[in-house]
Order: structure tokens, then sequence, then C-alpha cells
């Protein structure tokens, strides 16, 4: 009598592979399992920030959200916080080779301006000075 489980039919004691005979791909690991979520940077988050200071000092912001999400990372702008997001402000690193990684969309989903540096997608906010004659 053992302590070792029973072996399926047919199966000798020395074919069978022990936990630390079993070879495992790390990459292919840690791309199923526990894949950090995507986070802004502080240089980005300072940049959404100013944005976001100047347009609430203008009236036109009030609150926001942060979600870093497994496949993106989105700031979420609201008049009120009851609401829809007024806009969102997303990093999907998997564009970054093809549109860029950085967006703005509008509350109906809609991109406005998408790019692979988040200061000129951001200019999307710029106020443009119009001339008005009197």
């Amino acid at each position: 009598m053992t302590d070792e489980p029973d072996l399926p039919r047919g199966e000798a004691r020395h074919q069978r592979q022990t936990a630390s005979e079993v070879v495992v791909d790390l990459s292919e690991y840690k791309n199923a399992r526990n894949a950090p979520p995507i986070t802004f940077h502080r240089r980005e988050l300072d940049q959404i920030l100013w944005v976001y200071g100047r347009m609430v000092g203008e009236g036109e912001w009030r609150d926001y959200a942060i979600d870093h999400l497994k496949d993106r990372a989105v700031f979420s702008v609201f008049k009120r916080s009851g609401e829809m997001p007024l806009y969102r402000i997303e990093k999907n690193p998997k564009l970054a080779a093809k549109q860029g990684a950085f967006s703005v969309l509008n509350v109906h989903g809609t991109i406005l301006k998408r790019g692979h540096e988040l200061g000129q997608v951001l200019k999307v906010f710029d106020k443009v000075l119009k001339l008005i004659e009197t």
C-alpha cells in the first residue's frame, strides 16, 4: 500500500511526468494571466489634467473618472457626475503602430481626433479665436 494515486490502465510509474518536469512558456503564461491593466503615465496625466483644469475654470467640465482596463486606459469627462461622459480620452496601445494610441471621443462615440502624441490629440479642446466685427 502506498500514498501515491492509482495510475490509469497500462501506464507504468516511470512514464508519468512530475510537476517539475513540465515546461511552461512564460511569455504565454504572462499574457494569459495577470496581465497588468493599461495605465496613463505621469506625463500623460499631467497633460490631461492641465486641459481638464482649464475647462473646469471655464465652467464647461465638472467631474472626471479614470478607468484602467486590460486593453486601454480611459479618462472620462462629465458636465454632471450622474450623466454620460461628454468626452473620453483613450489610450489604446494596440493601435499605436496604426492610427496612434491616443484618441478623443465624444458622447456618441465618434472619434474627434486620433494620433501618436497626446499633446496633439488634446488640441481638439483648444478654443479658436474668432474675429468679431462691431
